[in-house]
């Protein structure tokens, strides 16, 4: 089914979102009014035994633990997993180009849809998100690398033999000016916009000067209306927000620090904000190293250092909306590129994250987070699928 990524050099994989490979100074603490972030200090666990808290009154045994299961290996790097809710088949792209349907835990031989002749899969580079249609299951939506590296958004169509490539509708292009930090997540959020995840152009720093600047969609979300395919920036300040969750009408963002501190966000959807890169990066300055002016900026709920447990580059994440793990209700649940270990957090009660590593052990490289019909949560790591499974 094609190279798996694990041969993939570690420095220009996903961990190189980390941006500047030299650690930098340790940057001045980020003062803020706002509601304080849980800082996870390196080599640190916030809780330890259960997995979860006390869970509600149910019919259903106690949970003991999680585990995960292996649903199929041998893979590209699958990177994008999504299904219509209720449905019995889920769809899983790989980085190469290809999205494949999951029938139960069986994965079709064929592809759907390839689209490798006009996806440039090198390093971050690739097929890097994709989304189905929440009124439509006839139309399926596609966030990939060209041939030149720069940024594609496009909508496929979907039949019962498949998916058609020569039916590309293009949505968006951005120019990217270097190859990390390409962002990657799209999600289709209630208002019917949807909605994308883009990096800052790459390099270290904030090498080309998009954190702060309004006139580009980098280093934000982006709102696009697949209708009328218009594209605005609605949120700044960010420096690659590789994945993130749409929970009802707010937005989780897990996004890949400098070298430091990895962090995670939260804001109502549309709401504007500025979550600070480069001028902050977590919970400190970073632009300049102390003193930075942090008025208006939005402060993540969670840091993670680098150095927790082998944290070099954030992996989001899925709100678990599920019915199989109800303790896990509404916690999102993310991970980290090398690290490879698995926590989750309450995003209005950020202090009580849970580590849930020493059930779940360390699959691999974690590349990326989806979910099945019945909301259940999948992790891919380098050339594996994984589901999360509760052991009662």
């Amino acid at each position: 089914m094609g190279k798996p990524l694990g041969l993939v050099t570690l420095a220009v994989l996903l961990a190189a979102c980390s941006g500047g490979l030299t650690a930098d100074p340790e940057p001045a603490a980020f003062p803020t009014t706002t509601t304080p972030a849980a800082s996870v200090p390196a080599g640190t666990v916030a809780t330890t035994g259960t997995s979860a808290p006390a869970p509600p009154t149910t019919t259903i045994p106690p949970l003991i633990s999680l585990t995960y299961t292996e649903i199929a290996g041998g893979l590209a790097a699958p990177i994008a997993m999504t299904a219509h809710p209720g449905a019995e088949e889920a769809y899983l792209a790989t980085k190469d180009g290809r999205v494949w349907l999951l029938r139960g835990a069986i994965l079709d031989s064929q592809p759907v849809l390839d689209i490798t002749d006009r996806v440039r899969n090198d390093g971050e580079q690739g097929l890097l998100g994709m989304a189905l249609h929440p009124l439509d299951q006839s139309r399926l939506f596609v966030h990939y690398s060209d041939r030149s590296g720069d940024t594609v958004v496009s909508e496929f169509a979907l039949t019962g033999a498949g998916g058609d490539a020569s039916s590309e509708r293009l949505l968006l292009q951005v120019g990217q000016p270097a190859s990390n930090h390409n962002g990657g997540m799209i999600q289709f959020g209630p208002d019917g916009l949807l909605y994308l995840g883009l990096g800052d152009g790459g390099g270290a720093g904030d090498r080309y000067g998009t954190g702060q600047n309004p006139d580009t969609l980098l280093a934000g979300i982006v709102a696009i209306d697949v209708e009328t395919a218009s594209a605005q920036k609605i949120m700044s300040g960010l420096r690659n927000p590789w994945r993130f969750w749409i929970d009802g009408d707010r937005i989780v963002i897990a996004d890949v620090g400098q070298n430091l501190y990895e962090e995670i966000s939260v804001a109502p959807l549309g709401s504007g904000p500025n979550f600070g890169w480069p001028i902050t990066e977590g919970l400190h300055c970073y632009s300049p190293r102390s003193g930075c002016d942090t008025t208006g900026l939005t402060a993540p709920i969670l840091e993670v250092e680098h150095g927790d447990a082998g944290t070099c580059s954030i992996t989001g994440g899925v709100v678990y909306g599920g019915t199989a793990i109800p303790e896990l209700d509404g916690r999102f649940l993310y991970s980290d590129y090398c690290g490879g270990w698995l926590r989750s957090v309450d995003p209005d009660d950020p202090s009580g994250w849970i580590d849930h590593t020493a059930e779940v052990g360390v699959p691999g490289n974690v590349l990326s987070f989806g979910i099945d019909g019945a909301g259940e949560v999948y992790v891919m790591t380098g050339d594996s699928l994984w589901r999360l499974t509760p052991v009662r």
